[in-house]
């Protein structure tokens, strides 16, 4: 009886009408009042002040409304985790990432994921803003760096060391630096992710101040910049080392240790995870696997 009545509540609040709430729940609009005033007897307060054209909640309807709609989703939300147990992953899946890992990485997994599960329709925004999922009806935000955010879910998706490279005809026209200390005096790419113009490093410990010739927001358009002999990147092995591999990148300064680049998967916290979240976070995390220049990181 309790649970019944909140739900009508709950609807009466939602449609701003006892008529219109009736209507969605195939139920007579005298039912619907008669079992709203018994609520309210029962819980010895008033919760709605109604008028011929208006419903106000009053300030206890407020407060019970509230916990009312997060029971109502939390048993939403059960039987949709019972139900998703007999099915493929479905519907529409939201995706955010930055930039250069959706380029070099996300397109084709996504183009994979939907040739194993064809249910599956998938909206990708690849951006350098920071994207909130609850506020922009986001599944799944690829994020760089650890978030601040302690009310979302955080899955660790990888770790990519940083590395410093330059190109041959760089280093032929201003030489191979031996030290950190003398990055201050080479012609530095800054992939700005940050306002400080220092390089930090794990081992030396020490910051260097750099005085960056070109500096850029994207990464992958450091790398080009670096791959026209513009000067010394510092950015994340994936993103290079194809470039080593082929030649028209080398590593600068190859015994420093630098901080790792961390991605996350972010969403809502939520006590059941949707199908085609879960899927997809698992189907990315399987192909990062499959690459040798950054680490998986591996849920508890």
């Amino acid at each position: 009886m309790g649970l019944d009545d909140a739900l009508i509540f709950t609807r009466v609040v939602e449609c701003h009408s006892f008529t219109s709430a009736a209507a969605t729940l195939n139920m007579q609009k005298s039912t619907v009042s008669r079992r709203i005033a018994q609520l309210e007897e029962r819980l010895g307060v008033r919760l709605l002040n109604r008028t011929t054209r208006k419903l106000r909640l009053t300030e206890v309807g407020q407060a019970y409304y509230e916990r009312c709609r997060q029971i109502m989703q939390e048993f939403a939300e059960a039987e949709q985790a019972i139900m998703q147990l007999q099915r493929e992953p479905t519907g529409l899946l939201r995706v955010s990432s930055p930039i250069e890992f959706g380029q070099l990485f996300l397109g084709g997994v996504v183009g994979e994921f939907m040739r194993r599960y064809p249910a599956i329709q998938v909206e990708v925004e690849l951006t350098t803003r920071t994207v909130d999922p609850v506020e922009e009806g986001v599944d799944i935000v690829v994020h760089l760096g650890r978030p601040q955010d302690s009310s979302l879910v955080a899955r660790p998706l990888m770790s990519s060391p940083r590395q410093l490279y330059a190109s041959p005809g760089y280093i032929a026209k201003y030489g191979m630096p031996k030290l950190a200390e003398e990055l201050s005096q080479h012609r530095c790419i800054h992939a700005l992710v940050d306002g400080s113009r220092k390089w930090h490093f794990l081992q030396p410990h020490m910051s260097v101040p750099i005085n960056p010739v070109l500096v850029v927001n994207n990464i992958t358009f450091a790398r080009e910049a670096a791959l026209a002999s513009a000067g010394i990147i510092n950015v994340p092995a994936f993103i290079a080392e194809p470039c080593v591999a082929e030649g028209t990148l080398v590593r600068v300064l190859e015994d420093v240790t630098l901080p790792s680049s961390e991605l996350y998967a972010l969403y809502p916290s939520r006590r059941f995870q949707a199908m085609k979240v879960k899927a997809f976070i698992d189907f990315v995390i399987e192909n990062l696997e499959a690459r040798q220049d950054v680490q998986v990181e591996v849920e508890a």
